[in-house]
């Protein structure tokens, strides 16, 4: 199945949202959200909740990527952000999520949210519960 497609039916705020996926593997999962009016706050910045949207999706699909035998899928548990920079008109903001802890139980995740010309705009740390059935 194709990444975009996988994501958007395992998470269907990501289809709302516009979502797209180019990678999903176990060592990286990479998202992107193009900005749109719809997705502002005032003066026209993506809204940060959209932003954080995007960085759960990711963070959950590396979870995901990393389940161990016999797990069904995670739920987030914990999630913080710093964001150090805004997401303005004509701009898409990616996600990259790697894995920093694989448990039995637990999976961490670190989100990297970079702006189509490279500026880091923001950083997501995650934990995701492994669920088991």
């Amino acid at each position: 199945m194709d990444p975009t497609e996988f994501v958007r039916s395992a998470m269907p705020l990501c289809a709302t949202l516009g979502i797209e996926a180019a990678e999903m593997s176990a060592e990286r999962v990479v998202l992107s959200l193009a900005w749109r009016p719809e997705l502002c706050t005032s003066n026209g910045l993506m809204h940060g909740g959209a932003v954080m949207a995007l960085a759960d999706a990711a963070g959950g699909a590396c979870a995901f990527t990393n389940l161990p035998d016999g797990a069904v899928g995670t739920s987030t548990i914990e999630s913080k952000t710093n964001f150090l920079g805004a997401v303005k008109e004509g701009q898409t903001v990616t996600a990259t999520s790697t894995p920093l802890h694989v448990g039995r139980t637990t999976i961490v995740v670190e989100t990297e949210l970079r702006t189509d010309g490279g500026k880091l705009v923001g950083k997501t740390t995650q934990t995701q519960t492994v669920l088991t059935g």
